[in-house]
């Protein structure tokens, strides 16, 4: 059966599972809370995987981890948040595959919630038990957060894995009813030795390595992003703008050619940049300000113009 051994970084969220399932003492529900990217999803699948292998002869046990690898176990339910379109909900991933314009992140709706009230209706088909995981737990609604918070409170044959950033990012109330994992941030020798076989380019690139903050995921997902700038917008952190004129041209390429998604990871990409060539306090506060009105809904060409306006001026 798959274990935790592949998994750096995160002993005391693997010892405190694996002393559970060792005594077969489980919680109904868990909160594996900790940043993204550093293995709180992979923990949860494999978790998920020796829960319902639990008492089942070890020569299914392939089987078992084959289907909750992809998610059509019978006593599995994996729920993620969605985008609402035409009626009709998406994954990111769904989303992005179809081309939908994103203006608000997705979460995860009372609809799901019911349909996992629905799910925990029946009893396990082949395990002692049924396992759910809630992935970005932090993104439902207070209405959802209620609905769910019936179930955990009688879960039945049933163990139930949120997942989110921090303890305080969920109700108090679904807190309390949950036993907490906790996940951290690797060390930089861990993050090193885990993106290695991955994409070892990255380890060489200094800025991304800073902008991860010891998370696998993200270091990756940084890869993936900056190869989707287009070259021009993306030198602007080495050679920023030299006049006025430059300025405004390029805040109306960088607001008019990148999605907000886009625009908040390149500002944080030359931020980081232009902290370690200048460590120039003032200049931050620009970067800062910058991002504050982004993620305010500025209007992007003004907030654009704004800062690298200011960033000529300052030199």
């Amino acid at each position: 059966m798959a274990g935790f051994e592949a998994l750096r970084g995160q002993g005391a969220a693997i010892t405190l599972l694996e002393a559970a399932l060792a005594r077969d003492r489980l919680a109904p529900a868990y909160l594996f809370a900790g940043p993204p990217g550093v293995g709180r999803a992979r923990v949860a699948a494999i978790f998920s995987s020796q829960l319902l292998c639990q008492h089942q002869p070890p020569e299914h046990h392939p089987r078992i981890t084959q289907k909750v690898a992809a998610r059509n176990h019978p006593d599995f339910f994996w729920v993620e948040p969605t985008y609402q379109h035409q009626g009709k909900r998406f994954t990111p991933q769904e989303a992005e595959a179809a081309g939908l314009k994103r203006k608000t992140p997705p979460q995860i709706r009372i609809e799901q919630i019911r349909e996992i009230t629905e799910f925990l209706a029946r009893p396990p088909l082949e395990a002692v038990r049924s396992v759910i995981v809630l992935e970005s737990a932090q993104t439902m609604a207070e209405g959802a957060a209620n609905a769910l918070l019936k179930t955990l409170e009688e879960p039945g044959r049933a163990t139930l894995i949120l997942i989110a950033p921090s303890p305080e990012a969920l109700l108090p109330t679904l807190v309390s009813r949950c036993q907490r994992i906790p996940f951290y941030r690797l060390s930089q020798g861990d993050l090193i030795t885990v993106l290695t076989p991955l994409q070892p380019e990255i380890i060489q690139e200094t800025t991304l390595l800073n902008l991860a903050q010891g998370s696998p995921g993200a270091a990756l997902e940084a890869w993936g992003q900056r190869e989707t700038i287009p070259a021009p917008l993306l030198a602007l952190s080495q050679d920023p703008p030299k006049t006025p004129k430059q300025a405004l041209l390029q805040a109306k390429a960088l607001a008019s050619d990148l999605e907000p998604e886009a625009q908040l990871w390149l500002l944080n990409y030359w931020q980081q940049e232009d902290w370690q060539q200048r460590r120039d306090r003032f200049r931050l506060q620009g970067f800062e300000q910058a991002r504050r009105a982004l993620l305010g809904y500025g209007q992007p060409r003004l907030v654009w113009e704004c800062l690298l306006l200011s960033l000529l001026a300052k030199g």
